[in-house]
């Protein structure tokens, strides 16, 4: 029966030691990425060097020791060494090294031989001084690369930042609060708050004020929580569209108010626990008027909740965020924006369709086609009836037949090109192409229903192979037979 071999991890400390590396090909270039900036020197030992190691030289970040390792000089320089790699390509000079480290019990790493190794490298998500560190005990290297990729998404850029910052307060929190359990409830409290994103976006000021507050609420025995607001974008559906920030602050939030543009598979990434407050609008129908969500956005924020405002596409692209944003930093309530991919670079690139293109559109202007309540629209006709450029309209599709009239009234063609896209980047997309004459007609027939996206421009013509297919599904009408 074969004993696997079995791994503690550990975060070893090197600042005060050399590092040695035998071998100057680009695995040992790898490794010394690893090092630099860990160690108090790095000897790298070899007869030649990878173009990027002689750089390193030059700069004098590390030291070259050129030549064959041989036994007696491996021997005089391991009492002053700390870590050992071996990254080359001889089998003998690698279990030399191996064997003088062992004997003199300094811990060694033997590239891709964990028979000849004390350790193995974990793969590595850097956010210093915050490291995570993801092994398979050597058993799959690959599967550790990809743990990496997921977790390298969950966390912040600039964790470390946060982390720095935090280190900083420590001994001014120590002196104000002796007691370890009270500074503890402190921690949480500024980790889950408004303050620590201040720290993450670096604005050190505004993050020490933050702890002050929590500070001064656990001497008084109240809540150490600050409420704040976060204006999120959520994309055009696709949840695999959705930015870093934004997963991030959906796994925090206390509250979500969202509508009805963002997709159940979005709701899905929300906190589990978090309270889902839906605040929709379709036509006709308002869940809540616009005054009364900026003013549950307030209450809640006042009540010490961490809110997410999460809008389909971009918050500040027809979704009515810079007045909610108004309102709450009037009221002195912290608001953070993340925007998302709007709706119209999402579906035009979802349907294969440039917004721009040097030959046909070299300018994009996007309008909203909500109608009056008269049922006309409030648009400038002139500037959008064109050449040369890309009109995009949302929430156009009731007055389609509005919209394409008044563009060839204006002075574009009959044939003029057009795409309406349902739902894009989602798995039920579909995305009808037709012409200003045609498309009223065309959306009808194909059974098309709101949210769409209206592309009127040239650029239709050049939308990318790939998606044709889509154009050509069965008409409403057709698919009943």
């Amino acid at each position: 029966m074969t004993i696997q071999a079995s791994y503690l991890p550990l975060s070893l400390r090197l600042d005060q030691t050399q590092a040695l590396l035998v071998g100057g090909g680009q695995v040992a270039a790898h490794k010394v990425r690893l090092l630099l900036g860990r160690c108090k020197t790095i000897l790298i030992w070899a007869e030649a060097l990878h173009p990027e190691l002689e750089e390193l030289v030059k700069q004098g970040r590390v030291i070259f020791r050129q030549g064959r390792v041989e036994e007696t000089e491996l021997e005089a320089v391991l009492p002053q060494t700390g870590l050992i790699f071996a990254a080359t390509d001889d089998e003998a000079v690698n279990q030399l090294v191996s064997h003088c480290a062992h004997a003199h019990h300094v811990p060694v790493c033997v590239v891709d031989n964990p028979k000849l190794s004390s350790f193995i490298t974990p793969a590595l998500v850097d956010r210093s001084p915050v490291q995570v560190a993801i092994t398979t005990g050597g058993a799959s290297p690959v599967l550790a690369r990809r743990l990496r990729q997921q977790i390298e998404a969950l966390l912040p850029a600039r964790m470390g930042e946060a982390a720095s910052f935090m280190q900083r307060q420590r001994e001014w929190l120590k002196k104000r609060l002796p007691d370890m359990k009270m500074r503890q409830r402190v921690w949480e409290a500024f980790v889950d708050g408004a303050a620590y994103e201040a720290a993450l976006a670096g604005e050190d000021n505004r993050a020490k004020e933050g702890l002050e507050r929590l500070v001064e609420q656990a001497e008084e025995g109240g809540q150490a929580r600050q409420g704040e607001v976060w204006l999120v974008g959520a994309g055009p559906g696709n949840p695999d569209w959705l930015t870093l920030a934004a997963l991030r602050l959906m796994q925090n939030a206390d509250t979500v108010l969202y509508d009805n543009l963002v997709a159940p598979e979005i709701l899905d990434r929300v906190r589990r626990d978090a309270e889902r407050v839906y605040v929709g609008k379709k036509k006709s129908h308002h869940t809540l008027p616009q005054s009364e969500i900026e003013a549950e956005l307030l209450r809640r924020a006042q009540r010490g909740e961490r809110v997410l405002r999460l809008k389909g596409g971009d918050p500040f692209v027809f979704g009515r965020g810079g007045e909610e944003m108004e309102g709450l930093l009037a009221a002195n309530v912290p608001v953070r924006v993340v925007p998302g991919i709007t709706a119209a670079n999402g579906c035009a690139a979802a349907a294969g369709i440039p917004l721009t293109h040097r030959e046909c559109a070299q300018s994009c202007i996007m309008v909203t086609g909500h109608a009056r309540a008269d049922g006309s629209l409030n648009l400038h006709w002139p500037s959008l009836a064109r050449h040369g450029q890309t009109v995009v309209i949302y929430m156009g599709l009731t007055a389609i037949d509005e919209l394409t009239r008044q563009l060839q009234a204006h002075g574009l063609p009959a044939e003029w090109p057009v795409a309406v896209v349902y739902k894009g980047s989602c798995a039920d997309q579909r995305c009808v192409v037709g012409s200003l004459g045609t498309i009223s007609r065309d959306v009808k027939d194909h059974g098309l229903k709101s949210p769409v996206l209206i592309i009127v421009g040239e650029v239709v013509r050049y939308r990318g192979e790939v998606m044709q297919a889509v154009s050509a599904l069965p008409t409403a009408k057709e698919a009943d037979k």
